[in-house]
């Protein structure tokens, strides 16, 4: 996903679609009296299974993979790109692509820092997920317990906020919000701030009604790591997320800072509406939803422990995993997506876009990180690269997500 402000602040189309419970029928409509009987139509075969087979990645492959990767990247005008692509016993595909910094031309390389946007999402709900092990919270819990003046605080539960499910307007789609960051993309906000351009508007439906990607249920989560972890939320993750999973080079900004080596990132969401370089943008607007840093190697290593649950117990990874639909060929877990068996996260915010996926049946890891978020033809630029890589390596199982509507 997303932490886009604009068009229901997010990545993927899921930020603005309301997707009804999983499962429901529309009623049957009357059959009329018949006076000659008509066979029944044959029902339909049932549906092929995918496979799970992945492409082994051979020079022909590669090649394949190149070629689609620049042509995303011509067609999309993306500045530069990282694509990490591989599988046990199937190879290992790492290359990058145009420039890391407009300016001066230097490339796009493997080693840079890239703000990771909503895959944040991902190590925000894995420190609540560890709280949930050490039974100091509970998922069915209402924010109320934790969070004063929440609308339908008594009724939304943690369960709901970290699937997308509270109801709760997204405070990122705030024209007020907008302007106030647009006008000064360096401004600090705080927690606090971000809920109050939340909290103006009702709430949009009843709480568990419908899938609705929304920031402001990240910001309300990570209030309450840190209200029951004592800490800050960026030193609870650096502590119980990032350094357990051994990542070395990623981190939760408490301001601009952007540790280099680091690709400069374009955007288009600013005041002028002109494309503008955003790389030392102060990302506190994003916090829990978005702020984070990372670079290849970790993201690499995270989309295998994300997936796999190595931080939680096997009965929380199992509720995380508990996918409920949210667009077609889609589901949403805890802070989790499944998209046509793909298991991760991708990101957004001005500048940069990523996308962080791990397939179980064939141990595969696909992590692309890039300099813009500005979109092509309606889709975010982290999901053209994840359709066209997927259509080569995994054919069966190809990622791709539906335009973004407009809101």
């Amino acid at each position: 996903m997303t932490t886009r402000w604009r068009s229901a602040a997010v990545a993927v189309a899921a930020a603005a679609i309301l997707v009804g419970p999983a499962g429901a029928v529309a009623p049957a409509a009357p059959v009329p009296a018949a006076t000659v009987p008509v066979p029944a139509p044959a029902p339909p075969p049932p549906p092929t299974p995918a496979s799970d087979e992945f492409a082994q990645l051979t020079p022909e492959v590669t090649r394949r993979l190149d070629a689609a990767i620049k042509q995303v990247l011509a067609e999309a005008k993306i500045p530069g790109v990282i694509v990490s692509v591989s599988a046990p016993g199937k190879g290992e595909y790492v290359r990058s692509f145009g420039v890391a910094d407009k300016a001066t031309g230097a490339p796009m390389t493997p080693n840079l820092n890239m703000r990771i946007g909503s895959v944040t999402k991902t190590f925000t709900v894995t420190a609540l997920l560890e709280l949930v092990d050490d039974g100091k919270v509970g998922l069915d819990d209402p924010i109320g317990k934790y969070v004063d003046g929440v609308p339908n605080g008594d009724r939304i539960t943690l369960r709901e906020l970290a699937g997308m499910r509270s109801g709760l307007f997204n405070y990122s789609a705030d024209e007020d919000f907008y302007k106030a960051l647009t006008s000064n993309p360096d401004r600090p906000f705080t927690p606090q701030q971000l809920l109050g351009y939340s909290f103006k508007h009702p709430v949009l439906f009843e709480p568990n009604a419908k899938f609705y990607y929304c920031n402001t249920n990240l910001i309300l989560l990570g209030l309450v790591v840190e209200k029951v972890g004592g800490v800050p939320l960026d030193r609870f993750i650096d502590q119980e997320v990032v350094a357990p999973a051994g990542l070395k080079h990623t981190l939760f900004p408490t301001g601009p800072e952007f540790p280099s080596p680091h690709a400069h990132g374009y955007t288009n969401q600013t005041a002028s509406g002109k494309v503008e370089d955003s790389t030392d943008w102060n990302p506190s607007w994003a916090w829990a939803a978005g702020a984070m840093i990372s670079d290849l190697p970790d993201m690499r290593s995270w989309a295998k422990t994300l997936a796999t649950g190595t931080l939680l117990t096997p009965a929380t990874q199992a509720q995380r995993l508990d996918v409920v639909d949210a667009l077609p060929g889609t589901g949403y877990g805890l802070g989790i997506f499944n998209v046509q068996g793909w298991i991760g996260h991708n990101g957004s915010l001005p500048g940069y876009g990523s996308l962080v996926l791990y397939l179980p049946e064939a141990k595969a890891t696909l992590v692309v990180l890039l300099n813009t978020d500005i979109g092509y033809q309606g889709q975010e630029p982290s999901t053209l690269f994840g359709e066209a890589i997927t259509k080569i390596v995994t054919p069966d199982r190809v990622y791709t997500l539906p335009a973004q509507p407009a809101s």
